[in-house]
């Protein structure tokens, strides 16, 4: 769908109205299989035709940097607003995360090339169908084998072994997360604890080969904005500290290089009363018939009782449908809101309803989800707040 159609609102909020993600031509999954096609790693081709082929590739995620967040923020970020015009190979176009826009989905997007509908992480919590239970897949609790999840190597294992020098730096928190298995191992993990040291590590690890394909990650911008909000004084400095450490690392780039700074979503404050925050667990129509609430605020996956499926959407419908597009399971994989194709295996990770925030609301859990329902800034939906990051580029 073209961007320019990201801001009509048709009614009702059909299934088919949502603004998809732009899979296959200009999401988050294809970032990586792009540059690894640029370095001649077989089973890979360019899916953003933008982007010119390097020797030495760096992809710099910082979690929570939203492409509209970082335009309405310039003089927090003066080096990073300068690149905006580099986005997306110098079309100055941002890239789409995925449905949900969420970090375990975005990454493991990012870190396999496949959309979520393949990897099979729909959903900040979806439920698992061998178990019934609802599992986390940012915490990846209760406990599932993580290569049963998700089968597929990632991008990093399959140019590590054409021989492409392969490293991620990060904070040694995530060297041996499930998460981090599923979605961004093969090669090296290096874990450093400060932001200047893994941009000195990442330029290190850029010119260790004559291929290489190095991943770093920043993690604390999104924390400031779910604790304070995305206006706030605490991400703002947090945003200042972004712009230091991508200027830092672009000055340190080898010969042959491109830096790419991305993100796995966006983030939008939602206000506390109950216009904004419908509480699920004071909410008798919408509890009625659901067996469990998976997703999170703006991107939920409902799983009805045997028999209440329609019922339940029904319901969901005409309570939330003049700010959610609310979907069955079969609407929402036909409309594409996973990508082309959704496997078997993940079909019943997706809830019997979806639905997806298009206003300023969240549907929270205060009894269920006590931390997650006060949090400020949130993310999930399609919106463009939430949807769209940047592709930042600087090249040597």
């Amino acid at each position: 769908m073209a961007l320019t159609t990201w801001d009509d609102h048709p009614e009702p909020l059909a299934a088919g109205s949502a603004p998809v993600p732009e899979y296959g031509t200009g999401s988050l999954a294809d970032l990586l299989p792009t540059l690894a096609a640029g370095m001649g790693v077989p089973g890979h081709s360019a899916a953003i035709p933008e982007l010119t082929a390097a020797d030495r590739n760096c992809v710099f995620l910082v979690d929570g940097l939203g492409w509209e967040q970082l335009k309405a923020h310039p003089e927090d970020a003066p080096f990073l607003t300068s690149l905006l015009g580099s986005s997306r190979g110098g079309t100055g176009r941002p890239l789409t995360a995925g449905y949900p826009a969420t970090t375990a989905t975005s990454l493991a997007s990012v870190g396999t090339g496949l959309p979520p509908g393949v990897h099979g992480l729909p959903g900040y919590t979806v439920r698992n169908p061998d178990t019934g239970e609802l599992m986390n897949q940012l915490r990846w609790q209760p406990w599932t084998e993580p290569r049963a999840w998700q089968p597929y190597p990632t991008v990093f294992q399959v140019a590590d072994a054409a021989g492409v020098h392969t490293a991620q730096v990060s904070s040694p928190t995530f060297q041996n997360t499930p998460l981090t298995k599923v979605a961004l191992s093969g090669g090296t993990f290096l874990g450093r604890l400060t932001g200047e040291d893994r941009m000195d590590l990442a330029a290190e690890q850029l010119a260790a080969g004559d291929r290489a394909l190095v991943y770093t990650y920043y993690a604390e911008l999104d924390g400031a904005g779910h604790r304070f909000g995305v206006d706030s004084d605490t991400w703002r400095g947090q945003l200042m500290c972004v712009d230091r450490l991508v200027q830092r690392l672009a000055e340190q780039l080898p010969p042959r290089s491109a830096l790419y700074v991305t993100a796995d979503h966006g983030m939008i404050d939602i206000p506390f009363d109950e216009q904004h925050r419908i509480d699920f667990d004071e909410d008798w129509e919408l509890r009625a018939g659901v067996a469990l609430l998976g997703g999170e605020g703006r991107a939920r996956h409902v799983y009805a009782v045997p028999g209440a499926e329609d019922d339940v959407l029904t319901c969901w419908r005409e309570v939330l449908g003049e700010q959610f597009w609310v979907a069955s399971r079969d609407e929402a994989i036909a409309a594409g809101w996973f990508g082309p194709h959704v496997e078997e295996r993940v079909y019943r990770r997706i809830g019997d309803v979806v639905a997806a925030a298009r206003d300023d609301v969240l549907i929270i859990a205060s009894e269920r989800e006590p931390k997650e329902s006060a949090m400020v800034g949130n993310h999930g939906s399609m919106t463009p707040v939430e949807q769209l990051v940047p592709l930042l580029e600087v090249r040597t």
